[in-house]
């Protein structure tokens, strides 16, 4: 048993009685997956969630994207869009209903999209963010939906639109629904470019399946942050099926980089700079003589959840 997790912190929770903040996190330390280095969670704030000692870039979700991109941190996200809650009546090892409230209850989010539009560097953008922690960002009709929808809009706004995607791949819960869903987003970035309109793409870690075989490598400028995985199928299913050792570093954002899948590695202090950059350029519309600077995320970003029509103060 671990006899400072089950005594001593009741006790000393039991000493500071009630005066303790609610918004004090529970956990004040975070441990680097890569490194093992402990650091602080202002300090990672203050990092945009990248490690200072190894620089490994950690998953983050909507809330710390729209901070980081949007000018002074001021959005506003689109409306989830409704639609069916189990069409195919999936029974697994949990019921998908289930397992849809789950990732609700922990996210506090309705689904593995959320989009906002706001401006960049003065430039209206519309940004679309489709997170690993909700069901592993899988693509289900309701993510296809809302990329349907938020496209859709930015075409009748003329926005450029701003893709940060990390998935596993399709919904198997939702099975040739959820397949149906990348021929419909296809259709809407071909909408994007007969409008004339930059459709830019991020990949984070990781970015798999069908989601990685569709949409997520359509983009006129393909972006990766550092060491972000990137592929179809696992390297050690490709491993199994070819009987043959992989190359080192095989599905990392480098490596595909480096054999021209990618058009650039980023890193993540340096992302809202970057994409700045190219939609002025597509745009063919100058750049602020004085850029402002990236915004810093503070706990009532984080913290505010994805409330609709709400801004976060920077």
């Amino acid at each position: 048993m671990n006899w400072i997790a089950n005594f001593v912190r009741p006790r000393i929770k039991g000493l500071m009685g009630g005066s303790r903040s609610s918004d004090t996190p529970e956990n004040l330390w975070r441990k680097c997956p890569s490194c093992g280095e402990m650091i602080f969670h202002r300090d990672l704030i203050a990092a945009q969630h990248v490690c200072p000692s190894c620089g490994f870039h950690m998953r983050i979700g909507p809330a710390e994207r729209f901070a980081y991109t949007f000018d002074g941190a001021q959005f506003e996200e689109l409306a989830y869009p409704t639609v069916a809650a189990d069409p195919l009546k999936f029974r697994g090892e949990k019921k998908y209903p289930d397992e849809m409230k789950s990732a609700r209850a922990k996210t506090q989010r309705q689904e593995a999209l959320t989009a906002a539009r706001g401006t960049l560097e003065g430039m209206p953008v519309m940004v679309a963010v489709q997170p690993f922690d909700f069901l592993g960002g899988s693509l289900g009709m309701g993510v296809g939906e809302g990329l349907v929808r938020a496209m859709q809009a930015a075409v009748e706004e003329k926005r450029p639109f701003i893709l940060f995607v990390s998935s596993g791949g399709a919904r198997m819960q939702e099975g040739i629904l959820s397949l149906m869903q990348m021929p419909r987003v296809t259709i809407c970035v071909d909408m994007l470019r007969e409008a004339a309109l930059p459709y830019i793409v991020v990949l984070t870690d990781p970015t798999f399946g069908g989601v990685s075989a569709s949409y997520a490598m359509l983009g006129d400028v393909q972006i990766a942050e550092p060491g972000a995985q990137i592929g179809f199928t696992g390297a050690r299913v490709i491993a199994q099926t070819i009987r043959a050792q992989l190359p080192e570093g095989f599905q990392r954002a480098e490596y595909l980089l480096e054999h021209g899948l990618l058009d650039m590695v980023v890193k993540r202090h340096d992302m809202r700079e970057t994409l700045s950059r190219i939609v002025h350029l597509m745009m063919k519309r100058s750049r602020p003589k004085k850029a402002s600077p990236p915004p810093a995320i503070v706990n009532a970003v984080v913290s505010r959840g994805n409330g609709h029509d709400k801004a976060g103060q920077a």
